[in-house]
């Protein structure tokens, strides 16, 4: 009876670690991928699945078009300064003046989106987006285990 519950084990344990070599279900390679595109067809792209999910209209479509190209296009310059500094070896983690003036700065962008997607999208669309734009959001920090972890689990 002990000899079948030690396998039992074993096998349970080797069926934990066999479940993902890739280290998890982020894509390493999405961010290589999409240094291969330029910025307009990261710009198309973004458009057509912000067409296909909140149903624009031409008109809509070219104005977010030129939204999201402005938006690729600052991307695509900060990945590729990141990489010449990665490459020449001058790449230091940023100090805690500069990281608050990239916050800063990355928070004026979204409000300035936030307000140009409001005068583009009707009500609905706008509601829809917003809570896409949310989703980003709580996968980049982890989905729904990194409130657990974090500061915002207070309990009253």
């Amino acid at each position: 009876m002990k000899k079948l519950i030690i396998i039992a084990l074993a096998f349970i344990g080797l069926q934990a670690t066999a479940q993902r070599k890739d280290g998890g279900p982020k894509n390493n390679d999405r961010g290589e991928k999409m240094m291969n595109l330029t910025a307009e067809e990261m710009a198309t792209l973004q458009t057509k699945k912000m067409t296909l999910t909140l149903d624009l209209d031409e008109g809509q479509q070219n104005k977010i078009y030129k939204i999201n190209l402005d938006n690729a296009t600052q991307r695509k310059a900060m990945m590729a300064e990141r990489k010449a500094k990665k490459e020449a070896g001058t790449a230091e983690k940023p100090s805690k003046e500069e990281k608050l003036k990239m916050m800063n700065d990355m928070l004026d962008h979204k409000i300035a989106e936030k307000a140009k997607m409001k005068k583009i999208l009707n009500d609905e669309q706008y509601a829809k987006w917003e809570k896409s734009q949310a989703k980003k959001g709580h996968k980049k920090r982890g989905g729904k285990d990194s409130d657990k972890k974090g500061k915002n689990n207070k309990k009253d």
